[in-house]
């Protein structure tokens, strides 16, 4: 009997990528649960200038609490990992071991962008001025995730939204350590890498987690789903 998976996802995606994941965990025996983060996916209709990291964190925790989970194996991935490092903090209780897959990771007080090349972060903020009114990063194409069957490509294309730019504004507010002394695994994507985190990769030496390399690109849930449940479950 498997236990309880809470998978969150990175930017610009939704609970959606999830999909073969979910299946495949659930097959086993895996109670799975998907959430989508404030203004993104199927809630992307809920996007507003005040939506950021704290409201993805509020996300994360209150389906713990809501949905009474305890001993969650909980998993988050690039972008995700950093509600997940909020969640973990204020409900480390229900948390059994964290996964960041493929994560970006900042230490406490530091925000997203802070782990990102300045000329990645410099065009970031320009597309959201252009073309997310100020307040929302458009999606890059698939192939930036390391996606380039055609037809997960054009799934992907159909289901990436914009990014709430205030979620890699707003610093990760921690009350305790980083990972909240819960433990933690790094999976790194490997094949291709996906280098606009490489910075994250420090943080994670620095804090003596667990690493493990998974050979396929950044959106692993998509291009390699059994790899991505091998290297959750290990």
């Amino acid at each position: 009997m498997g236990g309880t998976v809470v998978l969150v996802h990175g930017a610009h995606h939704g609970g959606w990528c999830w999909r073969r994941v979910a299946r495949l965990l659930r097959d086993t025996g895996h109670e799975v649960f998907t959430p989508t983060l404030t203004g993104l996916g199927e809630r992307a209709h809920l996007l507003t200038p005040e939506v950021g990291l704290a409201t993805m964190t509020r996300d994360v925790t209150a389906l713990l609490e809501a949905e009474e989970l305890t001993d969650v194996l909980l998993v988050g991935h690039s972008f995700g990992a950093l509600p997940v490092l909020g969640a973990a903090d204020r409900a480390p209780d229900r948390v059994r071991r964290i996964v960041l897959l493929d994560g970006l990771v900042v230490a406490a007080g530091r925000r997203g962008f802070d782990a990102l090349p300045d000329d990645v972060v410099v065009q970031r903020e320009l597309d959201a001025r252009r073309r997310g009114h100020g307040i929302a990063i458009p999606p890059p194409p698939p192939e930036a995730f390391g996606v380039t069957d055609p037809e997960d490509a054009t799934w992907l294309a159909r289901h990436l939204t914009a990014q709430p730019l205030r979620s890699y504004r707003e610093p990760l507010a921690l009350d305790g350590p980083l990972g909240a002394g819960l433990p933690v695994t790094y999976v790194y994507c490997s094949a291709p890498p996906y280098p606009v985190i490489a910075s994250s990769h420090q943080v994670v030496k620095d804090m003596g987690w667990e690493w493990r390399d998974l050979p396929t690109g950044h959106d692993a849930m998509v291009t390699d789903p059994e790899g991505t449940v091998a290297a959750l479950l290990a």
